[in-house]
């Protein structure tokens, strides 16, 4: 088997890298990323790419058609990946997230690539707190990035059949601790805060929904993509990606985050205008489809090795929300410093 990794240079690449290589030994497995964060690298003891049989670095929305000669399955993690850059970038996050995943595939197709999985999002869901949102509920995308997604599925959809499967995962919020740490993510800012300033602050009331999924979970389900036959799901399948006891609200994550960190407190912002990024998602259909790669890690556990590789790495910056573990100041870093025009192409 040969499978190319797209954009697994990123936060999710260490932990699909290490699954994949344990799940397919025998595999010649090919990471493809722009290197943005390359060179994000947190606690790790070995570069994660040890495990890849090449790296190419390259963009996606140039990305070269004659290397998917041989490939059996393409996992598309390209992204500009959370909503502050989607609103710096939105332009940059449709080509890449959206019209570059599309041409991509439109390639594998083309090419005999018999498996494409998409990394989508349960963002699409936008605010919809009043029930669970099942895969066939109205989509409310309220941001580029989710904008981007919604846009990536319904153009994905009409190139499955003959012999190409598509799988869009759409996920949860990830989080959890990667060899590429991310602390623009609200599990892991509220395991950093409570580390190194002993608190937790709440943007909002703390009354929104958000369902989460660790990034190893997510490596399982990249892996039952790969796997994935079309009699299970059809040849275009988009499914919710986690389980359902990860839906949570706000407020009551950062009181599990607390309750591991002795002297850690939680404020909320209770005069905060509503957070309409809130949504709960029904995970039913994924477990029937996937009973062999359901989550594994729960809440407790996850924030249990976020603190513990952060306390291995030393880990003190009380000002870590202008560090490199937030991806758009890197990304700002890269601009000023000359090395990334404004469409984030490398100059």
């Amino acid at each position: 088997m040969r499978i190319i990794i797209v954009g697994n240079l990123g936060y999710i690449g260490p932990s699909v890298s290490a699954r994949f290589r344990s799940s397919f030994p025998d595999a010649e497995i090919i990471g493809f990323d722009i290197g943005y964060f390359a060179h994000s690298l947190s606690n790790a003891a070995f570069l994660p790419e040890i495990r890849l049989n090449r790296q190419i670095f390259g963009d996606i929305r140039t990305f070269p058609e004659a290397l998917l000669e041989g490939v059996d399955a393409v996992v598309d993690l390209a992204a500009i990946s959370n909503d502050p850059m989607g609103n710096r970038f939105e332009e940059v996050t449709m080509d890449v997230n959206y019209r570059a995943a599309v041409r991509l595939a439109e390639m594998c197709k083309r090419n005999g690539v018999a498996k494409f999985v998409y990394a989508s999002s349960c963002s699409m869901y936008g605010e919809a707190s009043e029930y669970p949102k099942k895969e066939e509920d109205e989509l409310n995308p309220l941001t580029a990035y989710a904008r981007s997604k919604v846009a990536a599925e319904k153009d994905l959809e009409p190139l499955a059949g003959d012999g190409f499967t598509v799988t869009c995962l759409r996920f949860a919020t990830a989080c959890g601790f990667t060899g590429r740490l991310r602390l623009d993510l609200v599990l892991n800012d509220f395991v950093a805060g409570a580390l190194v300033n002993k608190e937790i602050g709440i943007l909002s009331d703390g009354t929104p929904w958000r369902p989460m999924i660790n990034t190893k979970d997510m490596a399982r389900a990249f892996e039952w993509g790969v796997l994935r036959d079309p009699d299970n799901g059809g040849e275009f399948l988009a499914v919710n990606t986690g389980c359902n006891e990860w839906n949570n609200q706000i407020k009551p994550l950062a009181d599990a985050v607390a309750a591991q960190i002795p002297g850690a407190s939680v404020s909320t912002n209770p005069d905060a205008p509503p957070d309409r990024r809130s949504y709960r998602v029904n995970f039913d259909r994924f477990k029937q489809l996937a009973p062999d790669h359901q989550p594994a890690w729960n809440l407790e556990d996850t924030i249990a090795d976020l603190k513990s590789n952060l306390e291995a790495m030393e880990f003190n910056d009380p000002d870590f929300r202008q560090s490199q573990f937030i991806r758009l100041k890197v990304l700002a870093r890269h601009m000023a410093e000359g090395r990334l025009n404004e469409k984030l192409e490398w100059i």
